[in-house]
This record gives structure tokens, sequence and C-alpha cells, in this order.
């Protein structure tokens, strides 16, 4: 039985099509990086025009680029740029923005509690819940160091 399914899986490897790893990995570093820029044009336009510092321009920053990734979700666009970008768009804060909208527009036909409201979180719950364990993790780390060294 071994041997017929070694026979298998070549046979099925065989008539796999090869995938273009390169190719994808140029495109997903081309689509970050240039989500990335929109990024800092972003917090560049709030430090210039509303008085943000380079401390005080993150949170803005990020709540505008998930805003615009939400509309553009729901318009249809984001998800083509996904196809073609593939971890280019996931891997940065807009993955999130992505993944809460597109949870919410369907299950939208339940209705907007039990529908919407209880589905919304459910792939990007996970990611709320360990980014807030971690960061009080390590602000607990922070505090005992700091604690310890008498500063």
């Amino acid at each position: 039985m071994k041997q017929q399914q070694a026979g298998y899986k070549s046979y099925e490897k065989s008539k796999e099509p090869p995938r273009p790893i390169f190719k994808n990995c140029i495109k997903a570093f081309i689509i970050g990086g240039l989500i990335c820029l929109i990024g800092q044009v972003i917090s560049t336009f709030y430090m210039y025009f509303f008085d943000f510092t380079e401390q005080t321009v993150g949170n803005p920053t990020v709540a505008t680029l998930i805003f615009i990734t939400m509309l553009l979700t729901g318009f249809g666009v984001y998800d083509r740029i996904a196809q073609f970008a593939g971890a280019g768009t996931a891997v940065p804060v807009t993955g999130f923005g992505n993944a809460v909208i597109s949870a919410a527009i369907e299950h939208r036909t339940e209705g907007f509690v039990l529908g919407v409201g209880g589905n919304m979180f459910k792939l990007a719950g996970s990611v709320i819940l360990f980014g807030v364990f971690s960061a009080f993790v390590i602000a607990l780390i922070k505090t005992i160091f700091l604690y310890w060294s008498g500063a």
C-alpha cells in the first residue's frame, strides 16, 4: 500500500503546475512596500498639517490605513490587489482591516447585531487578543527592568 501511495504522490506532483515563488515574492515585496510608502506619506501629511510628532503620528496613520483598506474592500478593489500581491497585502496592518470588514460584509445578511457584530472579529479577534497580550507582557518586562535598574 505504501508503494502505491508513493506512486500516486509522484504522479500528483508531476501534474501540479509549478508555482512561481520568486515572482510571487517580488510582487509581495513591491506591493507591501507601496503600502508602507503610502503609510509614510500619510504620516508626513499628519506631521506637517496637524502638528503631530514622530512619537504621536503612528495611531492616526494606522487608523487611516485601516479606514482606506475597509473602503477599498467594500468596493471590491482591495480583493483584486490582494489576489495580485498575496502576502504583500496581508502582512501590513491593511490585512487586519481587510479581515475585519470582509467578515462583516460576509455576514451582513444575518443582521447587524448577530451577523455583523457577532462575526466581524472572528478572524481578527485572535490578532487583537495576541496583540494586547503581547503588549502586556512586554510592558511587564519593561516595568520589571526599570524597577530593578532604579530608574
